[in-house]
């Protein structure tokens, strides 16, 4: 992923970490040259989790102070394989494209089917009405990391007006 956005000339917008995948991640950019900004909470910075080689690093006073500052500084969203905190992110960046809060993409970075079930489950999630199709779709998915970027440069959001149960 990192050669992918630094051959584009895109810069990686994280959580700031200097460990775990996502710090991985940020090493890779800034060593291929590109730029990398972290937002991190400041009890995460206080533990000494924050990267302290990024282009630039924000820190903020709460998780939902991050994750709002990652909707504003980010063009885009990819999850890459995670637990609670990248679905607590994933959730949170489609449900604002849901509510047309922000028009930007999201996608799955789907290594060796890791996200597959949760696939599943959205589909579905889907299936049963929970969740319309357009929304569905919103979420976009791919193994490679060129091929989700891609997807990423013709995304236009859905023109979707009404939530079901909510069109008065």
């Amino acid at each position: 992923m990192g050669r992918a956005l630094v051959r584009r000339g895109l810069g990686l917008v994280y959580g700031g970490g200097r460990i775990g995948l996502m710090g991985t991640l940020a090493d890779q950019v800034l060593a291929l040259g590109g730029e990398a900004t972290g937002v991190i909470p400041r009890a995460l910075a206080e533990k000494g989790v924050a990267h302290q080689g990024l282009t630039a690093l924000h820190v903020v006073e709460s998780m939902h102070e991050r994750k709002a500052r990652l909707v504003e500084l980010a063009d885009g969203f990819v999850a890459l394989p995670g637990g609670f905190g990248t679905l607590d992110e994933l959730c949170e960046t489609l449900s604002l494209g849901q509510l047309r809060l922000h028009a930007k993409p999201c996608g799955l970075l789907n290594v060796d089917g890791y996200f597959d079930q949760l696939l599943a489950f959205l589909d579905h999630v889907s299936g049963q009405g929970f969740l319309q199709s357009e929304h569905r779709d919103m979420l976009l998915v791919s193994a490679y990391p060129d091929e989700l970027l891609d997807h990423f440069t013709i995304y236009r959001p859905h023109d979707v007006e009404k939530l079901t149960g909510l069109d008065g």
